[in-house]
């Protein structure tokens, strides 16, 4: 510590991972006024794909700015909903920012639920070519014979990689085929065995909530979804291009209410299946977050006290 200086310790960077509607918001932002209230001005940065969308409010859990308790929060709203979702987009963008943080004196407190984007920054993680010419062919293929045939493909050639991707992401199985074909031997874009921290100083808080709780809580949370503007939501974000967006039309939740507003689904199915998805999402996270050495799961509430003894 410099003379003079108001800080208690090093500048850290904070990682709050788990599962969707585990309560990492909340301990992010109690975390932070904490170390503020000890003279470090910790600041929040976003590591939720959606979230990252501009207008994509009731179907994320995001944050209105007047429940932000006056710390400052980084990559919201920061993408349109034309806009592809991007890991490579993200990474630099986020460090950028942690570094930012540190060097103004603070903790960065990097909260979100997307595995592979808060991999990319608290890992040493580096991305797989990438080849337009052969994404294309790809596409074409995925558009003629469906998601299932490049899977089968993908599963002998990389079957890791396979179990990993949701069978229904045609995206995902192209980006991974699209690796392995310019010669790797697999996609490469997961956690490595043995990650090295991007910066030392890293502590990863796990939030975990029992899986009864957990279903019933998320369940509830689609219905109030839709209760609280979800349609109207969605209907809005219409004008702005999002049935064109690559990502951001099949975000769980916003394609289903896109479906009920082009009538393709009831109000019924639209929740029900918002709700199966968001279920199985839950479970994938929890299996991505398991992987990580050194983390610290906790349950919340969390004393957040007892984490900074």
């Amino acid at each position: 510590m410099t003379g003079g200086s108001a800080r208690v310790d090093a500048s850290r960077l904070w990682a709050i991972v788990g599962a969707t509607g585990t309560g990492k918001s909340d301990l992010a932002l109690d975390l932070a006024e904490r170390r503020r209230v000890r003279g470090n001005p910790a600041e929040i940065v976003n590591a939720d794909a959606m979230q990252l969308y501009c207008g994509m409010d009731i179907g994320t859990a995001k944050l209105d700015v007047d429940e932000r308790r006056g710390i400052p929060h980084h990559l919201f709203d920061v993408r349109e909903v034309t806009d592809e979702a991007a890991v490579a987009w993200y990474q630099p963008r986020a460090r950028e920012v942690i570094t930012a943080i540190h060097a103004r004196g603070g903790d960065a407190i990097l909260v979100g639920g997307s595995g592979l984007y808060v991999s990319s920054v608290i890992f040493d993680f580096r991305f797989p070519p990438r080849d337009a010419a052969v994404r294309a062919r790809l596409e074409a293929e995925l558009e003629e014979h469906g998601a299932g045939a490049l899977l089968e493909r993908l599963r002998a050639r990389d079957p890791e990689t396979a179990a990993r991707i949701d069978p229904k992401n045609g995206r995902r199985i192209v980006r991974a085929l699209e690796v392995i074909e310019q010669g790797a031997t697999t996609h490469g874009a997961a956690l490595p065995e043995k990650p090295e921290l991007w910066h030392p100083a890293t502590r990863i808080i796990g939030l975990h909530t029992p899986r009864e709780l957990l279903v019933e809580r998320l369940d509830r949370r689609v219905e109030r979804m839709w209760q609280h503007g979800m349609l109207e939501e969605v209907e809005s974000l219409r004008a702005d291009g999002i049935e064109q967006g690559v990502t951001a039309s099949r975000a769980i939740g916003y394609a289903q209410a896109l479906a009920q507003l082009r009538g393709e689904m009831t109000q019924d199915q639209a929740i029900a299946e918002t709700q199966a998805l968001t279920r199985r999402y839950a479970r994938r996270q929890v299996s991505w977050f398991k992987r990580y050495p050194d983390i610290e799961w906790v349950e919340h509430p969390v004393d957040v006290a007892s984490l900074l003894n």
